[in-house]
C-alpha cells in the first residue's frame, strides 16, 4: 500500500518553520507518512512592508513572535538567536532541492536550520551554502553550477505552484489538497491522516455556513 503523502513548504529563515521541524519528522515516523519538502522562500517586504512602513504595533508583535518561538526551541533543546538582518533565502532553498537529488536532504536540512539560528551560517551567501553541501559529502562545484543554471527557474516554479494552492506562509502542510498553516495545526493534520472521515465532516460543516 502506498504511504500517505504530506507536502511541506518551509523556509530556513522562518522561526516557526524551525520550531515545527522536529514534530514534522516525528509525524513521519509515528504515522508512516511520506514527507515531501519544498521551499517557499518568504519575500519579507511583500508581507511585512518596508521598514519605514512598520508601526510600533508591528514591532511589538515581532518581538513577541521571536520570544514565543524561542520558548518552543528551548523546550526542544535547540538554540534560537534573533536574525541579524533581512535575508534572501534563495541559496538555502536551492541547496534544499540540490541536497534532495543527491540523497543529502536530512543532514543538509538539519545543519542549515541549526547553524542559521545559532548565527553560524549566512543563508544568503553562496559560499556558505556551498560549504554546507561540501561538509556533508556533496559537490560544491556541482551545487554552484546548479545555482547558476536551472535553480532559479525551478525555485520560482515551485513558489508559483505553492501560491496557486493558496500557500502564503510557512510552515504549510498540504494533505489531500487541504492546507494546514503553522506548527499549531499539526494536531489537526494528524487527525486528517488517522481519521479520513473527518475531511468529509469538515467539508460538510463549511457548506452549511
Amino acid at each position: 500500500m502506498d504511504r500517505a503523502r504530506v507536502r511541506i513548504y518551509t523556509d530556513y529563515k522562518s522561526p516557526y518553520a524551525f520550531v515545527a521541524n522536529k514534530r514534522l519528522f516525528e509525524l513521519e515516523e509515528a504515522h508512516g507518512v511520506e514527507l515531501e519538502w519544498l521551499p517557499y522562500t518568504l519575500r519579507i517586504p511583500e508581507f511585512m512592508g518596508t521598514v519605514e512602513e512598520r508601526t510600533p504595533h508591528f514591532w511589538r508583535k515581532v518581538r513577541y513572535s521571536y520570544m514565543d518561538a524561542r520558548r518552543h526551541t528551548n523546550a526542544q533543546g535547540l538554540t534560537m538567536k534573533g536574525p541579524r538582518r533581512i535575508y534572501d533565502a534563495f541559496y538555502s532553498s536551492a541547496g534544499m532541492l540540490f541536497a534532495q537529488r543527491h540523497g543529502l536532504f536530512r543532514p543538509y536540512h538539519d545543519m542549515v536550520f541549526r547553524r542559521f539560528w545559532s548565527h553560524d551560517l549566512e543563508i544568503d551567501e553562496l559560499s556558505d551554502i556551498s560549504g554546507v553541501i561540501a561538509s556533508i559529502g556533496g559537490s560544491a562545484e556541482a551545487f554552484e553550477a546548479y545555482v547558476h543554471g536551472p535553480a532559479r527557474a525551478e525555485h520560482d516554479r515551485i513558489i508559483d505552484e505553492a501560491e496557486a494552492l493558496g500557500v502564503f506562509g510557512v510552515p504549510t502542510m498540504v494533505f489531500n489538497g487541504e492546507l494546514f498553516w503553522g506548527g499549531d495545526r499539526i494536531d489537526m493534520l494528524i487527525e486528517r491522516i488517522t481519521n479520513p472521515e473527518s475531511i468529509a465532516t469538515a467539508l460538510g460543516s463549511r457548506r452549511r455556513r
